[in-house]
């Protein structure tokens, strides 16, 4: 498994600020990548196909098949479009907000297919029928025994799941990693719990 560091000493502070618009290029390019991903993949599905239609791409693993959904991701919550109108806006306000502490490769990442995927959805919520901020979302992946799902979906799940290894890893979303105090080994002692040469404390050693 790839590691998200390295054993190299970490930046100073001037290294970091420097490396900053790297990074946010870096995030600037999946977000814009996922959204675009996103926004021609359901033209094109919308154009070719009717609603409903159901096309064999690798059968029996994968078929294109054509929804609109008006919930959340992987078709939860169909019936309060309105919020995830409004939750999806609040998550890529709050994502722009970060940007100032991003300084990671991984993060940048992360937070790029976050937020270009839930901009994706917010444009089919916002713009799509039956009316603004009420849009059905285009759905059309279809795997065995699970939710029919597009590239909007899948960009917002994989950077959740990056910010969880991230997290678990303790990466913060500067780049700096946190480590906890070495603990003594088994066998040693501290030197304030030595005892004193004589056997219990207060008795002189022996003569």
């Amino acid at each position: 498994m790839t590691d998200f560091t390295d054993d190299a000493p970490q930046p100073a502070p001037a290294a970091r600020r420097k490396w900053r618009p790297a990074m946010l290029w870096l995030f600037a390019g999946f977000a814009v990548f996922a959204y675009t991903f996103d926004q021609l993949t359901k033209l094109w599905v919308t154009s070719t196909m009717t609603e409903g239609e159901r096309i064999p791409v690798l059968p029996p693993l994968l078929h294109w098949y054509y929804i609109r959904n008006s919930g959340a991701a992987f078709s939860i919550g169909e019936n309060v479009t309105w919020i995830f109108t409004i939750v999806m806006a609040v998550v890529s306000v709050a994502i722009l907000f970060q940007l100032r502490r991003l300084g990671s490769a991984w993060w940048a990442l992360s937070l790029g297919l976050l937020l270009g995927g839930a901009l994706g959805n917010l444009t089919d919520r916002l713009f799509r029928e039956p009316s603004f901020a009420m849009g059905h979302v285009v759905d059309f992946i279809q795997l065995p025994n699970f939710a029919i799902f597009n590239i909007a979906d899948s960009a917002v799940v994989s950077g959740v799941v990056i910010i969880c290894l991230l997290t678990l890893r303790g990466i913060g979303m500067d780049g700096t990693r946190q480590t906890s105090a070495p603990k003594p080994s088994g066998g040693e002692r501290p030197a304030n719990d030595a005892k004193p040469a004589g056997g219990s404390t207060g008795e002189p050693a022996g003569e």
